[in-house]
């Protein structure tokens, strides 16, 4: 078995068909191997021809749209030429107009049994982009993108590079060669590394005078200058690439499949419109933009879909699951019947990709389109729609890209609507942005142009439908027993509990878990932007704020439902999130008579949740001065809990620190419990421990006078 190698430019003049021929014949001169040279770069049509002084009858098109049982040395024998030294060339037609009618799928078939019959087969693939050279990039075992000691040069190729990435080829399968290089270059390779991000693979010497004797005699200056400081260099890497055993290695990369077809599709070209033939399966869209086969029938289906039904008439928006059945039904007759007016035997060749297309377009027509399987999936715990055709999802603590995008941005402005809707809200140009919730908790934030420029933009971040337990952050590795049990005593004795962390740390769960450990007889009124809580109590008071209205009036504020929770008779107050103002009103809610409240705070670590606290306070507008405010907090707040997103996506409490109280200016801290992280295991996941800090808290007495037994050994040093 043979190995492909792909020779990309970053731009013209780089010297890229020049290495791609000097490469090949350096192979042929060490190793005594007969090379193939496949000339596929379609801009310039003919360079090879010059540089190698060779000029086939046929070309590469004829060969692709000829049809024979098994391509070998016979049957290849028409379009290939062969040198004297011992290597083989099939050139470029000379027409841009013959180029055009390249048969992807022949070219495929070809490299295919070119890599069964050469050892090295090297491929000139033009800038990369076109989609001949696609179908190459697929195969070939290396890419090796040319680039020269210039800072427009290293733009051009920086942006190949991310395009190939972008088309998800392996990054350890592209390599650098910088060609034209001298000592004398103010741009070096240290340079050219850090633009680039990579380390160039190898570095040809600028020696023009034998490039340019090379090409008057077209022929290549390994063979007609092989003393040459140039031509020796060409021999280093031929060898080096065998030392090193490069291409073995990359061979077990996986490679993406179907980049080179939705490139025709872009250009205007494509032959095929079955989504499977792009190696994604249906719905494939690809990375470059394009509106694919399988959007473009979903978006004629959308069309014809208003055309024929009404779907205000027929009560989009109803709230009984009935209903709500009733018009899927009528939805799902009118798309088959429209699909029974389309030949989609090509797009739909079996029944189980009709019937995905059914679902596609019934959920976006009814539903929340492609973001409907993500909300189903239980290991999706947050969703990030950055465009109409990048969706990003985590799971199991770490983001990826998503294979589903939406249709078109009417299509995600719909969905959008969909979610507001029945909560009173609104999303338009006066007021762009908007948080909310779907029916099952899960908390949204969009945001639409002309803030967004790439067009709706869509958080979601879903909570489990299982109510999480302290159990189960124990078993998560959260937290250990110990510390929920210590936890669990703080609520049931009524300590003011502040948990701090980062965004998506996982303060909220915590707070959940806090929450429901409040005795069952307690009266708790919650207060929130965005309704999340999931207590388990039934004594619950559940309160939400509301934006305002078109005219801009009737807005209720958190700051406004603390007060009016005040006269409510609360046992417990917890706040969903402290972000303004309102932290005032908690904190002189908890120093007045309300203790047991809880509270959540962005913030790092303990220290600059205080700190945070303070410059929430100032947001107010009381104009308190700070010692005062630090005062109030002191006096107010007896536990911070410090919940952190660690390196590796999990999710643990790092730190419970006791508030003790004034010293001078400072409010004073102590650390009860800290996690200790000590390395990485194989699979890269932290190793740690939670370890007590040796300090017994003040308020432990204040528990045992109460009855309830707290074990001193719980807070030694072990």
């Amino acid at each position: 078995m043979g190995h492909i190698i792909a020779v990309v430019g970053g731009k013209g003049g780089v010297g890229k068909s020049v290495f791609a021929a000097n490469l090949a014949v350096a192979y042929q001169l060490n190793f005594k191997q007969r090379s193939l040279i496949v000339d596929l770069d379609f801009q310039s049509l003919g360079d090879q021809n010059i540089i190698l002084g060779m000029n086939p009858p046929k070309n590469i098109v004829d060969l692709t749209k000829t049809q024979v049982p098994q391509w070998d040395p016979k049957t290849l024998a028409p379009f290939m030429m062969n040198a004297p030294q011992g290597y083989s060339f099939i050139g470029a037609p000379r027409e841009a107009a013959i180029a055009r009618d390249i048969d992807l799928d022949g070219l495929g078939k070809f490299l295919k049994a070119a890599a069964n019959i050469f050892p090295w087969v090297v491929i000139d693939c033009g800038n990369g982009t076109e989609p001949q050279a696609l179908k190459a990039l697929e195969q070939a075992t290396v890419i090796f993108v040319v680039t020269t000691p210039d800072i427009i040069v290293l733009n051009q190729t920086r942006r190949v590079m991310n395009k190939m990435q972008e088309l998800l080829f392996p990054q350890e399968m592209i390599q650098v060669v910088v060609n034209k290089y001298s000592q004398n270059n103010a741009i070096n390779t240290q340079i050219i590394q850090k633009n680039l991000n990579k380390v160039p693979f190898f570095v040809i010497p600028d020696e023009a005078s034998t490039c340019d004797g090379a090409l008057a005699k077209s022929q290549p200056f390994t063979l007609s200058a092989p003393a040459a400081a140039i031509s020796r260099s060409y021999s280093d890497l031929v060898r080096r690439i065998d030392q090193t055993k490069m291409l073995d290695q990359l061979t077990k990369l996986n490679k993406p499949s179907g980049t080179a077809q939705k490139m025709q599709v872009i250009q205007g070209g494509a032959q095929t419109t079955n989504p499977a033939n792009t190696g994604e399966g249906p719905g494939a869209r690809s990375k470059l933009g394009l509106v694919d086969p399988w959007t473009s029938m979903k978006l004629r289906i959308h069309k014809a879909l208003i055309d024929v039904v009404d779907m205000k008439k027929m009560g989009s928006d109803v709230s009984d699951p009935k209903q709500k059945e009733v018009l899927r039904e009528k939805t799902q007759k009118a798309i088959l019947d429209v699909l029974n007016k389309e030949d989609v035997s090509n797009l739909c060749p079996t029944r189980e990709m009709r019937a995905q297309l059914v679902k596609e377009v019934l959920d976006e027509a009814l539903g929340l389109g492609p973001l409907e399987d993500l909300l189903a999936d239980d290991t999706v715990t947050e969703i990030m729609v950055n465009a109409r055709d990048q969706i990003y999802i985590e799971q199991a603590g770490r983001p990826g890209l998503s294979k589903v995008t939406f249709s078109s941005e009417q299509q995600m402005m719909n969905v959008v609507e969909r979610i507001v809707t029945p909560l009173g809200r609104r999303v338009d140009e006066k007021t762009p942005y908007v948080d909310a919730r779907l029916h099952d908790g899960s908390r949204v934030h969009i945001i639409i142009p002309p803030l967004a420029l790439r067009g709706p933009t869509i958080t979601i971040r879903k909570f489990p439908k299982k109510r999480i337990m302290s159990a189960d952050l124990v078993k998560f590795g959260s937290m250990t027993e110990e510390i929920a049990d210590f936890l669990r005593a703080c609520v049931e004795a009524k300590l003011n509990i502040v948990v701090s962390g980062g965004t998506g740390s996982g303060k909220t769960t915590l707070l959940n878990v806090l929450s429901n450990f409040i005795p069952t007889n307690e009266r708790i009124i919650t207060v929130e932007d965005a309704a999340e809580l999931q207590l388990g109590q039934d004594h619950v008071v559940r309160l939400e704020t509301r934006p305002k209205n078109i005219e801009g009036e009737g807005e209720v504020s958190i700051r406004d439902l603390i007060k009016c929770c005040l006269r409510m008779r609360p046992d417990r107050i917890i706040v969903g999130e402290c972000r303004g103002g309102e932290a005032l009103d908690m904190l002189s809610a908890m120093n007045t008579g309300h203790s047991g409240s809880l509270t959540t705070v962005h913030s790092n670590n303990p220290r600059e949740s205080l700190g945070r606290l303070e410059t929430l306070v100032m947001m107010a507008g009381m104009g308190l001065p700070l010692k005062a405010i630090r005062e109030t907090i002191s006096s107010a707040v007896n536990l911070i809990v410090q919940q952190s997103r660690m390196n590796d996506g999990t999710r643990k409490v790092t730190h419970i620190s006791e508030v003790i109280g004034m010293q001078g200016e400072v409010v004073t801290l102590q650390d009860i419990f800290v996690f200790k992280q000590e390395g990485l295991d194989k699979n890269r996941k932290i190793i740690g421990r939670f370890v007590p800090t040796g300090f017994i808290p003040k308020f432990v007495e204040e528990m045992e006078a109460k009855g309830m037994k707290i074990s001193r050994g719980l807070f030694a040093v072990k």
